[in-house]
């Protein structure tokens, strides 16, 4: 079967089609036949290498050629002998650790949902890792109750275009960070508030401290140490005492000592199916969209560019990757 893998970190070009085995089942997995996926922030860290330079490096065992992608939708066509919740012919959506640019995934029966006939599987590809990290950064880690404000950054990325809709939808009072060229995108999602945090200091325009703030903003310095850096000590500042801050990016924030009895956390989605079923549901219910800025073929030229287009900073939501096209 074909895999798209990377077999030099570093960019431009550095990934492959290659020919791979069929991966073997354990009892508890399913075999996907993958239709799309998606581009997500720890891909793009892993293709540059920049990763592996950082505090993070000791978490990752990075070989090459190594198949990376997260997302995964498709039809089920195998499972294993423990598996009682789906069958062969399921449509679905999930995730795995890494490895989903492959014709054929194995993938945990508890990391996956089914998906309705009416759900795309490129949208369904788009789906899993940013709406699951928004769902458990609000309602588990963040514990948003209706009438709390928030504060979400990168309100049109990923997670954030994501988490401003639920949020909302919750009954928040919504307050995002995007560029200016996204503020009619960002507030058609439901923020309340809209600021541009490469022209205006953020902390500064909110007058009125904030429950919570999700913050999934790309830093450098953040990247780097794992510590909050300029927009994460600016997110400390809005926030009233005894307020929540959940971030996806300061993997070290525990480290930082404590402010103002702020709760202060690090945590990177569990996929599990009782959440997935939860974010299918509000995208039938038209709750949720996930939006698609792109879509590419299933070719490594294709991922290539898909690649290029979710490193642009124009990009809105997700860029996603499908067999469906050419």
């Amino acid at each position: 079967m074909k895999a798209i893998a990377l077999t030099r970190f570093g960019i431009p070009g550095t990934l492959e089609e290659l020919e791979v085995p069929v991966p073997v089942l354990t009892d508890t997995q399913v075999l996907v036949e993958m239709r799309a996926s998606s581009i997500n922030p720890a891909d793009i860290q892993l293709r540059s290498g920049a990763i592996l330079k950082s505090s993070m490096a000791d978490k990752f065992s990075a070989q090459l050629p190594l198949v990376l992608g997260i997302d995964v939708a498709g039809v089920i066509k195998e499972v294993g002998a423990k598996v009682s919740h789906f069958k062969p012919g399921d449509r679905v959506m999930g995730m795995v650790p890494m490895g989903s640019y492959m014709d054929y995934v194995a993938v945990e029966e508890d990391h996956l949902a089914v998906i309705p006939e009416s759900l795309s599987f490129e949208e369904a590809g788009a789906a899993p890792t940013v709406a699951l990290t928004a769902w458990q950064a609000l309602f588990e880690h963040g514990q948003l109750q209706p009438g709390q404000r928030i504060l979400i950054q990168a309100g049109a990325g990923g997670v954030g275009h994501a988490a401003v809709q639920l949020a909302k939808q919750h009954g928040a009072y919504v307050i995002a960070t995007a560029r200016d060229y996204n503020h009619d995108f960002v507030k058609g999602l439901g923020a309340d508030e809209v600021i541009d945090y490469t022209k205006i200091d953020f902390a500064t325009q909110i007058t009125e401290p904030v429950d919570i703030v999700l913050d999934s903003a790309k830093d450098t310095a953040t990247f780097g140490t794992g510590l909050p850096g300029e927009i994460g000590e600016k997110n400390y500042s809005v926030i009233k005492d005894g307020g929540t801050y959940v971030s996806v990016v300061a993997f070290a924030i525990h480290q930082h000592p404590q402010v103002r009895g702020i709760d202060a956390r690090f945590f990177q989605a569990v996929p599990n199916r009782a959440d997935f079923e939860a974010i299918v549901g509000n995208i039938q219910e038209g709750k949720l969209n996930i939006h698609i800025e792109e879509t590419y073929p299933f070719t490594a030229e294709g991922l290539l560019q898909a690649y290029r287009k979710s490193e642009a900073h124009l990009k809105r939501g997700k860029v996603v990757i499908s067999k469906n096209i050419r």
